[in-house]
């Protein structure tokens, strides 16, 4: 019999070399299927065929490449669901060699893994972040599309960051992720929930079907990633305070003052005696199981102590100690689009960040009004192809904690951008403050000439994006650069 060497698994016959085995899958959008030619062509050993027929099941056939070589087509019932048990084993189990920390929620996913990565690379150690701003050693991340990515995609970069001596790995698991059990064959030390509030209900349908997709990470019954590890859980979150009372292996999680007493009934917890914000950012006095401390921190806004204490309370119920951490917790950078601040001498405070649903959006502006001594500002627009019954709601946030908003476009997509628009508007009670440019671009030039030195603009939306989609084009844009252009600063 005839030996075969495999290079890697490919679910994108672009990525095709030598001696790779080619997954063809019916996507969303597009069936692999199609391109079984192309990765033959480009050198493919093997190709894994999906199909829905049980009694396909194994069938084999034969293709020639340019070498007139066979090539097996080899079908795989319900292969789509069985990629993550496959990538693990040929990769053999990547992410029992790695800590590997999975943080699920609407928002704060990447701030925290973010956060994770910082504070481990300070404390000497290697880390890795896998999620929306990008993936690999943290410091060198390459960018990427989902949040999460492909099963066989997750566990080819867990092979590739095991290679290199990685220590912890911060991964983002969304509930796309979660419902495609792109994790199932992961296994967590730890697993992470921040919040859960309205997002994804084009893909979920109701917000029943979103917590669903979420808990699967955490329970055990499911069994939809191979081990959850300690579950770290913000209680102030309801949905958070019904899980917490279920799991075992729990750390609780509160920002809340009053909640000290209730945080004490678990193993594990940490919470606040008191949180000061002030220009440079905010004191924390936390109380926990593992003793109190003191954190001065250069992150603005309530939810970001919440994502500081969801990083500690990983940290610490893996090992680390809560002295070293706090330590170097000044040293902790704002993540790059989240609650970013950019500010120049005789210039409006402008902060950059992702909200994007009505939930994050309240959370961006309580922030920013918290350090905010004039009148506060938001500049924002809705995704277009998206859930089409959020943009009232955004609307209603910005109207009741913003004192002046521009609306503008997000990424309208193939959607009418004045229908995007005009679903905003129609959240509005009055609109006698609401100011209307489609251009982004030219919509916050207009807020920054009109706000007053002692002013702050929240540009809320996009964040870390460095694009901008408007019908099926992506064009380069980025509020980041925007807002340093406009305040004469460098990035």
């Amino acid at each position: 019999m005839l030996a075969i060497t495999i290079n890697q698994l490919r679910i994108d016959s672009r990525k095709i070399k030598p001696n790779d085995v080619f997954i063809a899958l019916k996507g969303h959008k597009v069936d692999g299927h199609a391109y079984i030619s192309q990765a033959v062509n480009a050198g493919a050993i093997m190709i894994l065929s999906q199909t829905d027929q049980a009694n396909q099941d194994k069938q084999i056939r034969y293709v020639n490449n340019a070498q007139q070589q066979l090539i097996p087509i080899i079908n795989i019932y319900r292969l789509e669901q069985q990629l993550s048990d496959l990538g693990c084993f040929f990769y053999d189990n990547p992410s029992n060699k790695l800590t590997v920390i999975g943080v699920t929620g609407t928002n704060g996913k990447t701030t925290v893994t973010q956060l994770l990565a910082q504070w481990v690379t300070l404390l000497g150690q290697k880390a890795a972040v896998m999620g929306t701003i990008g993936n690999g050693i943290y410091g060198q991340l390459t960018p990427t599309t989902n949040t999460t990515m492909s099963a066989i995609d997750v566990q080819t970069t867990l092979a590739d960051l095991a290679q290199q001596n990685v220590d912890v790995v911060a991964m983002e698991v969304s509930s796309h992720g979660l419902v495609e059990k792109r994790v199932a064959s992961v296994s967590f030390a730890a697993t992470v929930f921040t919040n859960l509030s309205r997002d994804h209900l084009d893909f979920h349908g109701t917000m029943e079907h979103y917590a669903q997709a979420k808990w699967a990470l955490f329970d055990p019954k499911q069994a939809s990633v191979k081990n959850s590890g300690f579950a770290i859980i913000n209680i102030d979150d309801d949905i958070g305070q019904k899980w917490g009372n279920v799991l075992s292996e729990v750390v609780a999680i509160s920002i809340d003052k009053n909640k000290i007493a209730r945080l004490k009934q678990y193993r594990y917890f940490i919470g606040v005696r008191n949180i000061h914000y002030h220009n440079n950012g905010v004191t924390i006095n936390i109380v926990s199981s593992w003793g109190e401390a003191d954190l001065d921190s250069t992150l603005i806004g309530e939810f970001n102590v919440a994502n500081l204490l969801t990083a500690l309370a990983t940290l610490l119920v893996l090992g680390y100690p809560l002295t070293s951490l706090s330590h170097v917790v000044k040293q902790l950078n704002p993540v790059q689009g989240r609650m970013e601040v950019f500010n120049n001498i005789a210039q409006p405070t402008v902060i950059v960040d992702y909200a994007h649903t009505p939930d994050a959006l309240i959370k961006a502006l309580q922030a920013a009004r918290r350090h905010c001594t004039g009148q506060l500002w938001v500049v924002f627009g809705c995704g277009g192809d998206r859930d089409r019954g959020k943009r009232p709601l955004m609307a209603q946030s910005a109207e009741h904690y913003a004192d002046q908003i521009m609306i503008t476009n997000d990424n309208p997509r193939t959607e009418d951008e004045r229908q995007i628009i005009e679903d905003i508007l129609q959240g509005f009670k009055v609109k006698d403050k609401v100011k209307i440019e489609p251009d982004r671009y030219q919509a916050i030039k207009q807020v920054v000439s009109l706000a007053k030195v002692n002013d702050t603009i929240l540009i809320a939306g996009k964040g870390h994006e460095d694009y901008q989609i408007i019908g099926m084009e992506k064009r380069h844009y980025s509020d980041r650069e925007t807002a340093a252009t406009l305040l004469g600063l460098h990035l």
